[in-house]
């Protein structure tokens, strides 16, 4: 089982949980839930590296070829050209104005339209002269600058302020729109040099990285994902599934000291578990599933880490095991929270007092009602931490209260359900007899009680005695006073088969084991544990209340009908002493061991009727040291301490039952009753006579205590 548990919180710490269920996103979804970064993290971000390189393709301007001096002297000549063509034109007189306009718009490289053509027409040759002067010189002007696609019309409306003030008015009209006609791009667009550029400023653009810092919000639930937010949701999910193998390590170590101190401590305060399999068992169930939970809420969000049932762990620690395996197991789970979200003292304030308080209210869960009330403290217990640890709480919204509230509610009442649920499947799944079950078996009503009520009435009335003899003692020593008192019940129901064989059950004083021989009465008597197993299983009693029935005798000699077999009116050299020893097997807990202290105890003292406390005391101490002297004890883990414990309950018990009684003078029949003598000092008091004896019996074994059985 500790192998297990060790390879199990290995793996559940070293195992890396893909943080927020693997929340992926796409942009403009909903997100289900909130997201917070569960520790800082730097990643390189593709998509401000991406808008940073844009930016800087941006910024490189684009590249032109220029060629503004063979365009310019191209445009020039060209000028001439046509400007000696127009100049031939105006010299044909002989043809119409619409003729040699005609002839004009069909210089095409000029560009002039109908009444440029015939603007040029109608001036005069003095006019034209200054005109064919100023256009070459003009557009020289005009064309030595870049002219892009782009800026061709800024330079034809500074076509204007380039020309002559000698001009008049008509000729600088024709001046200007023959130069804007004749001006063309002399810088052109070198796209492959441009996309060249741009590509070598992305290049030396250098990644962009996000830095998160730890419990950052990445979004909240209900927001529609950015760009951004995807991304950083993405960053996440792949820090999870990056393998670190010092997790592995830490994981290991942390793993092998809880265990070391865990089993060290319990070794020391409740030994007896680190032999009960089946205890162990539910332990390391109840610890796998509170694990695995804790490593899917134990995460840097608001509120999950608030909703971890701790109490309810501590509570089925403590009804199935003991308070004492709560107390050592409680701090070291808490140390795995810690492990899980160092960073978050709160939680583990807020998980350790909840958990306190709800064992506390359980207790041995006694009552189904001590489970909604644990919920109830563990809801006071939350919000009392909550207001210690974030009062005044600022920056609060009354949404974010509101959550608050409703969380440390629902925890309370989460781990009120979950020990409920816990405390009925697992008991009946492993076999755990739970106090709610013992305190129902308890009930007088039970058909094996009543039997043993209306059979056996005086094994009845015993079993009542050692039921308070040992619930007393078991107490005292720190025991399950619970299952003592409902062991001790059962422990003789098998005397309900052949009620009247035993001695408590005899009522006319004539014992039918006198026409019995030895051998046959004992096996009578040793009978009545196979009897009671049967009768147990028959009506399903739990395997522990069986244990009190099967070990109550333990291994011990029913020493009466074995020195009886010795006599030698009965011919026999040697008796076998097996045929007279009860199966066993000795007590194995110290809850049965108690039992059969206190049934020996309780059947001598009223048999042999002790009638001083020293007596008594001798009596208890002899019977008590014959146990441990035969070894009857020695897998009960009962300490000589506990045995002094014992002895001094048994002997306040046992005089308080068996005490003796002053025995009343006869009446006198007279007319006038006198007034009743004062008593007489204790030491001057008259001993109890019992069956016509004035002293205690000395003899180890009497035969009615070997009828007791």
């Amino acid at each position: 089982m500790l192998g297990a548990l060790a390879i199990l919180l290995s793996l559940l710490l070293a195992w890396q949980l893909p943080y927020g269920s693997q929340l992926l996103l796409e942009v403009d979804e909903i997100a289900p839930f909130t997201v917070v970064a569960p520790q800082r993290l730097s990643f390189e971000s593709t998509l401000l590296t991406e808008r940073a390189q844009e930016r800087a393709a941006q910024q490189v301007a684009d590249r032109y070829d220029v060629t503004e001096t063979a365009v310019r002297r191209q445009q020039v000549s060209l000028a001439r050209e046509l400007l000696a063509q127009v100049s031939a034109i105006r010299q044909h007189t002989d043809e119409t104005l619409a003729r040699r306009s005609a002839e004009l718009i069909a210089l095409t490289p000029l560009g002039v339209d109908a009444a440029t053509a015939v603007q040029i027409l109608s001036l005069s040759d003095d006019q034209w002269q200054q005109t064919a002067r100023e256009v070459p010189v003009a557009l020289d002007r005009a064309m030595r600058v870049e002219i892009r696609e782009s800026t061709v019309g800024q330079a034809r409306r500074n076509v204007p302020s380039l020309l002559s003030s000698t001009l008049d008015d008509d000729s600088s009209d024709v001046t200007i729109q023959l130069v804007r006609n004749l001006i063309l791009p002399n810088s052109f667009y070198n796209e492959a040099e441009s996309e060249q550029l741009r590509e070598e400023a992305r290049a030396a653009v250098l990644p962009q990285f996000v830095t998160l810092i730890e419990g950052e919000t990445i979004i909240r639930s209900g927001d529609r994902a950015t760009a951004e937010q995807v991304e950083k949701l993405a960053a996440l999910n792949l820090l999870h599934a990056e393998w670190n193998p010092w997790t592995a390590v830490r994981s290991i170590l942390l793993t092998l000291l809880l265990l070391a101190v865990g089993v060290a401590t319990l070794a020391r305060v409740q030994r007896p578990l680190l032999t009960r399999l089946n205890e162990q068992a539910i332990l390391l169930a109840i610890t796998a599933l509170w694990l695995l939970a804790a490593k899917t809420l134990m995460v840097n969000h608001p509120w999950l880490p608030f909703l971890f049932p701790l109490a309810s762990y501590a509570i089925l620690t403590a009804i199935f095991c003991t308070l004492r395996v709560a107390q050592v197991l409680l701090p070291l789970f808490a140390a795995v929270l810690l492990y899980l979200l160092p960073a978050n003292p709160a939680m583990l304030l807020y998980q350790l007092v909840g958990a306190l308080s709800a064992v506390w209210i359980v207790g041995r869960a006694e009552r189904l009602d001590s489970f909604l009330w644990a919920g109830l403290v563990v809801c006071l217990s939350n919000l009392t931490v909550m207001v210690v640890m974030f009062a005044p709480f600022e920056g609060y919204s009354s949404t974010m209260l509101f959550e608050l509230v409703l969380v440390v509610t629902a925890n309370g009442l989460l781990n009120a359900a979950l020990a409920l649920i816990g405390y009925f499947l697992l008991g009946n799944f492993f076999g755990v007899i739970t106090p709610l079950q013992l305190t129902e078996l308890s009930q007088p009503t039970h058909p094996l009680l009543r039997q043993v009520l209306l059979k056996a009435s005086g094994t009845y009335h015993h079993t009542i005695l050692v039921s308070n003899l040992a619930e007393r003692a078991a107490a005292v020593v720190g025991a399950d006073a619970l299952l003592v008192r409902v062991g001790a019940y059962y422990h003789d129901i098998g005397k309900t088969v052949r009620p009247y064989f035993f001695a408590e059950n005899i009522l006319d004083g004539s014992s039918p084991h006198e026409k019995l021989d030895p051998w046959t009465s004992a096996q009578i008597i040793i009978s009545h544990v196979k009897d009671g197993i049967d009768l147990a299983q028959k009506y399903k009693l739990p395997e522990r209340i069986q244990d009190f029935i099967r070990e109550h005798h333990g291994r011990s000699l029913v020493k009466y009908f074995y020195l009886l077999a010795q006599q030698p009116q009965n011919g026999v050299e040697k008796v076998d002493e097996a045929a007279f020893r009860y199966p066993g097997p000795n007590p194995r807990s110290r809850e049965t061991a108690i039992l059969m202290l206190a049934d020996t105890c309780e059947a001598a003292v009223r048999a042999m009727r002790p009638s001083t406390r020293e007596d008594l005391e001798k009596l208890v101490h002899r019977l008590l040291d014959e146990r441990i002297a035969n070894g009857e004890l020695d897998d009960s883990d009962l300490t000589f301490n506990d045995m002094q414990k014992i002895k001094e309950v048994f002997l306040q018990v046992l005089q308080g039952i068996h005490h003796p009684r002053i025995k009343y003078p006869e009446a006198v029949e007279s007319p006038e009753r006198p007034p009743a003598p004062p008593l007489p000092p204790p030491a001057q008091r008259p001993r109890q006579e019992i069956g016509g004896l004035e002293k205690i019996v000395s003899q180890p074994v009497t035969p009615s205590a070997a009828l007791e059985g």
